[in-house]
């Protein structure tokens, strides 16, 4: 008979909602082995209850605490098998330790290109895949001289960076001026040229061989950045139709990045005046926010066993029909909406999956309130949409 496979789960409580790769893994007849450093008794009784163990660091950010977990697990439960954590935050640890420990999986030297946006951009252009003109700069000098070169205004972010965190759109020589006194001492910036587009993304899994088995989309209101920037409310969806040049174009980055039994959210621009896909950046885990549950509502499936079953037995079985178009819808606290959450509830209950307050940590994006809601029609949805937001 042979052994269980041994998971060790990086950070397995965080965010909630991945609490459920714990679970599924676990009734797969997994060893679940849990690192953290949040004490064993804040954890939820659920994830307890799915963990084989857990082994509680002081720091997390200390990696010979987290070898020291790993080699623990590896002596009581022996080889060990995979070490995830789904997480972007700690995609560099999670690389480190399958690199120590000779774990299948992304490894030291894969982080350069999934990490950095310029080497991402070079990968995008070798694939034939277009991109954003930039660079990264290291000077004062040499950010005003690319400025010029691109014209205002330019985007300026984090060569390596996590969502729209300490990202800048700067639309003068003033203000870029002024970006010299609060940029942050020791990371290295890119700047590129503004695309006047929408983001659209192309998410999915992988097998074990890098086959697509299952692949997703969403579509924001607006961009994040100016969500952050107006305060306001925002809402984005998984669509039922995804247009087959995204699918491609996805297909190629997939490929290029080498994505084997993992999670995909590649994202793109969808150019206004030419409604041309332009590569972004990709990020080698499940999207964030509800989105890995939205999947489950719009297809009526399962995807944290499917996962389960793609590690243990590279065995994807769901069918996907895509029946729903699923919707997050933001609420602020500090606006006046002319509906009452009740009067939501009233109106669109057969139609409403859940409405959730969000820890303050997110509610700047995604709102104190988050109403998550599928329909079968992109004009249901907008319908709902304009009611749930509709201001007083």
């Amino acid at each position: 008979m042979s052994r269980p496979m041994n998971f060790v789960m990086i950070s397995p409580h965080f965010p909630t909602n991945f609490e459920t790769f714990a679970v599924r893994l676990h009734e797969a007849g997994f060893h679940t082995l849990g690192i953290a450093d949040t004490p064993y008794h804040e954890l939820s009784d659920t994830l307890r209850s799915h963990l084989t163990e857990y082994y509680k660091v002081d720091n997390m950010e200390d990696y010979d605490q987290v070898y020291r977990a790993v080699a623990y697990f590896a002596h009581k439960y022996g080889r060990i098998d995979r070490i995830e954590s789904h997480n972007e935050y700690w995609l560099e640890l999670d690389a480190k330790l399958r690199t120590d420990f000779n774990v299948f999986g992304y490894k030291n030297e894969d982080m350069l290109s999934i990490k950095t946006k310029r080497q991402m951009k070079e990968i995008f252009r070798d694939h034939g895949l277009k991109v954003a003109a930039g660079d990264v700069f290291h000077t004062d000098d040499e950010a005003r001289a690319l400025a010029q070169k691109l014209g205002f205004p330019v985007i300026i972010k984090p060569n390596s960076g996590v969502g729209a965190s300490d990202t800048y759109k700067i639309k003068s020589t003033q203000e870029l001026e002024e970006f010299f006194d609060y940029k942050t001492n020791g990371v290295e910036y890119i700047m590129e040229e503004f695309i006047d587009g929408d983001i659209v993304t192309f998410d999915g899994l992988t097998d074990h061989e890098g086959n697509i088995v299952f692949y997703s989309s969403l579509e924001y209101s607006e961009a994040v950045l100016d969500t952050v920037e107006k305060d306001g409310d925002m809402f984005y969806y998984v669509p039922r139709e995804i247009s087959k040049e995204l699918v491609r174009l996805g297909e190629i980055c997939v490929e290029a990045f080498t994505v084997k039994e993992r999670f995909f959210h590649f994202e793109f621009f969808r150019v206004k005046a030419t409604k041309e896909l332009m590569a972004l950046e990709v990020n080698c885990r499940p999207p964030g926010g509800l989105t890995i549950d939205m999947w489950n509502y719009a297809n009526d499936f399962d995807v944290f066993r499917e996962y389960a079953n793609i590690v243990k037995d590279n065995l994807f079985e769901a069918e996907i029909l895509r029946p729903y178009n699923v919707v997050y819808i933001s609420r602020k606290a500090n606006q006046h909406y002319v509906h009452s959450l009740d009067d939501i509830w009233a109106n669109f209950g057969d139609k409403i999956i859940s409405i959730q307050s969000v820890p303050g940590v997110f509610a700047k994006i995604m709102g104190e309130n988050g109403i998550l809601a599928r329909t079968t029609t992109l004009d249901e949805m907008r319908e709902l949409v304009q009611y749930a937001q509709a201001k007083s």
